[in-house]
């Protein structure tokens, strides 16, 4: 990273209080960066902050780049990560998610530093102390595993920017290893979390997130490393907080329109009012059945069938469409899995659509209803309970406990109304295991980042994309995006992207 680059962020950090955010707070005290942390509500208003880089990183771009990228999803967009068309001297949206990324970063560590002064100051309780700094760290571990999810090896820094020593320092970094940034994270969180309310997001004030979200972070960033038991111990405290899976409705909890869901861990916040305030992305646009609207009739209909729900004013994209591998193979249109009429759309109302000869379009799950143009209000769904669920099995069976990981697995397959696996191999059951979070997960961001961390990337693009442009361009070097050149450069090449430049790239 650039020492401008770096400035301008400690800069932003510095002016955060004033910057509009999703989550309700209270600035009326606030003034200059001295006055910061001076109780528990001000301390509060700078983690609402740190959310603030999430939203540019959760757009439609970055869902072509990790769900319609990989073995179930495709895309024939003309926004170029769809197809892989990625260098470091053109990075696409890299750049966002580099900028972003670190801009949490710093945000989180700014947050963390100035919590922890509050406390020694004796503005805020213990309890205060625990809450948001769970919070925050929480926050930091999520962007330390994007980053590390989508770049691999990147450079790994807890401090917070004070001076230009600080500056001059980070500046320098270079890549480093990807498994010891995840351990870092995982023995921060590991602190702080049990020190937290063991509570659901749900259950949070305002749906803040908590020790719940902090466990989930550290499992991710574990099975990544391949730290099976580590992983496993803090998806059974998630476990003990969130219960029984059969106790959370399947449609309820999965349809990005239902916001705040109880099965929710982490969602994206939206917000859409007509002629007021507004925080929307786009992930819609690239999901729903092609809008028409008739000149005479004035009638509006999505591939030739009427969605009274979906209105008449919202934008259509280049749709991404479930690959064959999936729609007639892994979730298909006559099975008994109900999660296939969420996933996906062959018709409506009982009318079908007029172009769904070989693949359905993306289904209700991810439509935005009364959408007024690109401004998708919907809450993106990025971890979930049964996302933990699975994860519990996946554990499982890499630790040859087959016998609980089918308990774990069926516990997705049986709420969506399919029967109980029957157990054959150790290797079949970690198929199916992957085929679940395929049919479980459905859309939620995640997909590329499992075939990577699975290993399989590469050739499950060869094998199961439908749309040849994108297997025509993809490398092993695309398991992660290349770093932007301009950060390659002005690190004085302390960082690298030697692994495009074994492709020519």
């Amino acid at each position: 990273m650039k020492t401008k680059s770096i400035l301008f962020a400690l800069a932003a950090v510095m002016l955060l209080p004033f910057q509009a955010c999703s989550l309700e707070e209270d600035t009326s005290s606030l003034s200059t960066p001295e006055n910061f942390f001076r109780n528990g509500s001000e301390c509060q208003s700078v983690v609402n902050s740190c959310y603030i880089p999430i939203k540019s990183i959760y757009t439609y771009t970055y869902f072509l780049a990790v769900e319609c990228v990989s073995d179930v999803i495709y895309c024939p967009s003309g926004t170029l990560d769809a197809r892989l068309d990625i260098s470091p001297a053109v990075p696409r949206f890299a750049t966002t998610v580099w900028t972003n990324g670190y801009l949490g970063v710093q945000r989180c560590n700014f947050a963390i530093a100035g919590i922890q002064e509050a406390y020694k100051n004796g503005f805020i309780t213990e309890e205060q102390m625990n809450e948001f700094l769970c919070e925050a760290k929480g926050l930091r571990g999520f962007f330390y595993w994007t980053l590390t999810s989508f770049f691999g090896n990147v450079p790994f820094y807890f401090d917070d920017v004070t001076d230009n020593a600080v500056v001059d320092r980070i500046a320098a970094l270079g890549r480093m290893s990807a498994v010891e940034t995840r351990d870092a994270v995982i023995k921060d969180l590991q602190e702080i979390a049990p020190k937290a309310k063991q509570t659901r997001t749900f259950d949070n004030q305002g749906n803040r997130l908590g020790a719940a979200f902090a466990y989930m972070i550290i499992a991710k960033c574990a099975m990544w490393n391949h730290e099976w038991e580590t992983a496993l111990e803090a998806l059974e405290s998630i476990e003990a907080i969130y219960g029984d899976l059969s106790g959370y409705d399947y449609a309820e909890n999965v349809m990005f329109r239902n916001k705040n869901t109880p099965e929710s861990i982490f969602e994206v916040q939206h917000t859409y009012t007509q002629g007021g305030l507004t925080y929307t992305s786009n992930v819609a646009c690239v999901c729903t059945p092609t809008r028409k609207t008739d000149n005479n009739t004035g009638i509006t209909t999505f591939d030739g069938v009427e969605i009274p729900e979906l209105g008449s004013q919202c934008t259509t994209w280049a749709a991404a469409r479930p690959n064959v591998f999936f729609c007639q193979g892994l979730q298909s249109k006559k099975g008994k899995d109900i999660r296939k009429d969420f996933n996906m759309a062959w018709g409506y109302d009982g009318h079908e659509f007029a172009n769904v000869s070989s693949r359905p379009w993306m289904g209700p799950k991810f439509w935005c209803p009364n959408m007024q143009g690109t401004a998708d209000g919907n809450n993106y769904k990025v971890f979930r309970y049964a996302d933990a669920v699975l994860m519990m099995a996946e554990c499982l069976n890499e630790l040859d406990r087959d016998e609980e990981a089918v308990n774990y697995l069926n516990k997705t397959r049986v709420r969506a109304g399919l029967g109980e696996y029957t157990f054959r191999t150790h290797a079949r059951l970690q198929d199916e295991i992957r085929s679940e979070r395929a049919r479980e997960l459905f859309g939620e961001f995640q997909r590329k980042y499992d075939l990577v961390r699975w290993g399989i990337f590469y050739q499950s693009i060869l094998d199961y994309t439908d749309y040849a442009t994108l297997k025509d361009n993809v490398q092993p070097c695309h398991e992660y995006y290349p770093i932007p050149d301009i950060e390659v450069v002005n690190s004085k090449y302390a960082l690298d992207n030697n692994e495009y430049t074994k492709y020519g790239l």
